[in-house]
């Protein structure tokens, strides 16, 4: 049996197992769908790493945990970035003034298409399976665009506060 035939028969035998684990696990059916998504992904990468028989279930199992925490840290993350710019936004509303204006200028500075996947995330309150569906994106792209735009906006305020430093 190839790999290519190994990898068919898991994804059909365990497929549906790993979608109720992920489901589970997360808030959004359409997260857990992602999320078995890039189980699968990662696994047709690593086919050639496939153990056989039963074994592969425990193997795709290990690779789902893994793929969740990674999610989950990303959650947290997207939280904490989402609530600095709500924070921001508020007190400028409140009439309190940023003296250097730190995050508007960070936010300024980064591309559109950057300034677009973060400020739908942390104004708009969507997530990227939502913002996949707003810019036509397929969510795993927008999930990337989006760990690239955070990077790059910590990356623009970290050099600002080295600056006021």
């Amino acid at each position: 049996m190839t790999g290519e035939q190994r990898f068919e028969a898991a994804v059909r035998r365990d497929g549906p197992a790993l979608l109720g684990y992920l489901t589970r696990r997360t808030d959004a059916p359409e997260d857990a769908a992602d999320l078995l998504a890039e189980v699968f992904a990662t696994a047709w990468r690593r086919v050639a790493d496939l153990p056989p028989g039963d074994e592969a279930r425990l193997w795709l199992y290990g690779i789902a945990r893994r793929t969740l925490a990674n999610h989950r840290r990303g959650r947290v993350r997207r939280h904490r970035l989402a609530a600095r710019l709500r924070e921001h936004l508020a007190a400028r509303a409140d009439g309190g003034d940023d003296p250097d204006d730190r995050v508007r200028d960070a936010l300024r500075a980064l591309s559109d298409r950057d300034r677009e996947v973060l400020t739908l995330t942390a104004w708009e309150q969507m997530t990227p399976a939502e913002i996949a569906v707003v810019l036509d994106l397929d969510p795993g792209t927008v999930r990337a665009r989006l760990s690239r735009a955070r990077a790059r906006l910590r990356a623009a305020l970290e050099k600002a506060d080295a600056r006021a430093g």
